[in-house]
């Protein structure tokens, strides 16, 4: 089976790899369709062929400027042409970065699979009649949890056209260095992954320190405010794979103390992945692989205290310590590739 996957925008390298390489561990031919990473290099194709259509000037010229947005603008439809240009079997697009010109210029011309990452994302999501013609355009939409499910069916997508395949974990082996004692904050640091929550539960944890890691794509003022007299430390910038596992290693837990602005977390995957618990807000699908592999704890949105009792549990009792990281495990030998790849292709057959 031929498989013509697109993320244009370059969201999510990480994702587009694991998922293209098991596709052609499989058995299937895969190319990717994308554009230039901006924030450090894509993973090597593994299998599949990867082409850069999409933004071939914005997403080298202005790097973070807001300036590339309206040359990114002009070059949107000249990415959807090229890629009507190719052909496959599906077409199955992981992000739609311009729903306001895609709700106008895009029609796949392929049997078609959409994956809402998202569900609704954070800046268009107040406009749902927006995104019910969207998503009437593709044949499947694939959400990674029941919570996703629910979500968009109440958004008018009918049920049958809805496919959970939950989100694969990230596996690695970090060298273990942890000192029992060490927060992990991971991933990019924006408004809703609730750093000001994290840093305060951490405060409240008791014998208890931070570690940030990721690249910042807002101001850190405040919160380097709110750290003040707190044992923090922050390691900035977008991280190579070998500082990745180094986070991870360093790590007891990791905390995610999210907004209700989307439905599942790489950086949480990336965790259970790398064998380190998470204590999570319940929301979205997030708390899901949490509750279901008990690795971890979850707490209710917003609830600083409930997530420092979590962290503080964790951290003072070893034996629950150890049935967490446990869960974890289980998580990265359940939640993998290859068994997300054999349900894509499954999903694949039905309409193809």
């Amino acid at each position: 089976m031929r498989v013509l996957l697109a993320d244009p925008p370059a969201f999510t390298p990480p994702y587009d790899h694991e998922l293209a390489a098991a596709l052609a561990r499989a058995g299937a031919d895969v190319e990717l369709v994308t554009s230039r990473f901006r924030f450090g290099d894509a993973p090597e194709p593994d299998g599949y062929r990867r082409r850069e259509l999409f933004y071939p000037l914005s997403s080298r010229v202005f790097g973070r400027s807001p300036l590339r947005l309206p040359l990114k603008v002009v070059e949107h439809p000249l990415g959807l042409a090229a890629l009507r240009r190719l052909h496959a079997d599906v077409l199955h697009v992981q992000w739609l970065p311009a729903p306001e010109l895609d709700a106008r210029l895009f029609r796949p011309h392929l049997p078609s699979v959409f994956t809402a990452h998202d569900l609704l994302p954070r800046r268009t999501a107040h406009r749902a009649e927006l995104w019910r013609r969207i998503f009437a355009r593709f044949d499947r939409i694939v959400v990674h949890s029941e919570n996703g499910r629910e979500t968009l069916a109440g958004r008018g997508v009918e049920p049958e056209r809805l496919r959970v395949i939950p989100h694969p974990v990230f596996p690695s082996e970090p060298e273990r260095r942890d000192d029992g004692r060490t927060v992990l904050a991971f991933g990019m640091i924006r408004p809703y992954k609730g750093l000001a929550d994290a840093i305060e539960a951490v405060r409240r944890a008791g014998d208890a320190r931070l570690l940030v890691a990721g690249d910042p794509l807002e101001p850190l003022d405040r919160y380097r405010a709110a750290a003040n007299g707190l044992e923090v430390e922050w390691r900035l910038g977008y991280l190579p794979r070998p500082e990745i596992d180094r986070a991870f290693g360093d790590a007891t837990v990791a905390v995610f103390p999210y907004r209700p602005e989307l439905d599942q977390s790489g950086a949480l995957l990336r965790a259970l992945g790398a064998g380190v618990p998470a204590v999570a807000y319940d929301v979205g699908g997030i708390a899901e692989p949490v509750r279901r592999f008990e690795a971890g704890r979850v707490v209710p949105a917003g609830d600083v205290g409930g997530l420092a009792a979590a962290l503080h549990e964790l951290l003072a009792d070893p034996e629950a310590l150890e049935r967490a990281r446990a869960g974890a495990r289980r998580a990265r030998e359940e939640l993998t590739w290859d068994a997300a790849a054999q349900a894509h292709l499954a999903l694949y057959r039905e309409i193809a």
